[in-house]
């Protein structure tokens, strides 16, 4: 018997109304929910983020994550994000360690290694095989409290590829040039310039030992230099000279700027990475990625916008462990 075609009508407009109203997976079944971290609780995943993983902080405030890479106290992090270990200490499982030694730095892929007085720790077991296929699930750190590392649930979304350096940096400041001098006339709000001392009125002197008098000087200053890169900046303040350095951020798109300002300061110019989708943000680089079998897939090293992650993948991470840790025990 034929329905009637008024009421398969209603049907479809009901059923279409019921999905829109819940167009949103349920809580327990997205990667957050607790039914996905089940998968991970109480497996070799979570053993292997709790005690192979690092959280570098100073006072109470994150300022990375690490990769537990020897059991006598080397970690691998994202060295632009420690770019000053005063009053930094680091956690790995429930231990605290508060000497912290930087011992190499690899610029081109943004990586330092750290050293703490440890022994018996727990490195990472560093993945071997083909290369992720999209769609692969990945676990990182998500949040920290003081004892526990907890998992983050994502998935590989994009194919191993290079990264390639973006053009333009800027110091994040504006500048007033009227009287001939280069004059700060007013700092981004969370711009690596404000952070590092810079205040209205400051007169530019050089950048890295050159002579900056107006904006055409000021560019050739700064070309050359890396997104992410530290400069050692020579201003005058009321008349006395000071140095100040800064970090240089990325000339952005406005669809970066549409992603809000929780991005990492290197974002670009990496030889080689994986991607995934884990929710992080820019203190939450240089942590390790694990399979669901615990086996380390690669270390995170850039969250360049809301809705993706970088990381080194496994191949090129032991590449730079054995390179790191023949130099750092090679001595001077």
């Amino acid at each position: 018997m034929n329905a009637d075609p008024l009421i398969c009508a209603v049907l479809l407009l009901l059923s279409s109304t019921a999905l829109h109203a819940n167009d949103t997976l349920e809580t327990t079944f997205r990667t957050h929910g607790p039914r996905m971290n089940q998968l991970v609780s109480d497996g070799p995943t979570k053993v292997a983020l709790q005690q192979s993983s690092a959280v570098i902080q100073k006072g109470r405030s994150e300022m990375a994550y690490g990769v537990v890479i020897s059991p006598d106290g080397y970690i691998l992090t994202k060295a632009s994000e420690v770019p000053d270990l005063t009053g930094v200490s680091v956690a790995v499982d429930q231990q605290l360690f508060k000497s912290v030694r930087l011992v190499a730095t690899d610029p081109r892929w943004d990586v330092a290694l750290l050293k703490v007085d440890a022994t018996g720790l727990s490195p990472v077991r560093l993945a071997t095989g083909p290369e992720l296929e999209r769609g692969t699930w990945v676990v990182a750190n998500g949040t920290t409290t003081r004892k526990d590392r907890n998992p983050q649930i994502g998935v590989i979304s994009a194919t191993a590829r290079e990264i390639k350096e973006k053009d333009g940096v800027i110091l994040g400041i504006a500048f007033d040039d009227d009287d001939g001098d280069l004059a700060v006339s007013d700092l981004a709000d969370d711009g690596e310039a404000k952070k590092a001392g810079f205040e209205i009125g400051d007169v530019l002197i050089s950048i890295e030992d050159r002579q900056v008098k107006d904006l055409e000087s000021l560019v050739k200053a700064l070309a050359g230099h890396p997104v992410g890169a530290t400069v050692a900046v020579n201003i005058k303040r009321e008349g006395q000279p000071q140095t100040l350095s800064v970090m240089l951020g990325e000339l952005l798109t406005r669809n970066d700027d549409m992603s809000g300002f929780n991005r990492s300061g290197r974002r670009s110019g990496f030889p080689r990475v994986i991607q995934h989708d884990i929710i992080a943000d820019y203190e939450r680089m240089g942590g390790p990625v694990f399979d669901l079998d615990g086996s380390c897939v690669g270390m995170n090293i850039a969250r360049p916008d809301r809705c993706e992650t970088y990381a080194i993948p496994a191949e090129e991470l032991k590449s730079i462990i054995e390179e790191m840790l023949a130099k750092a025990k090679s001595g001077p």
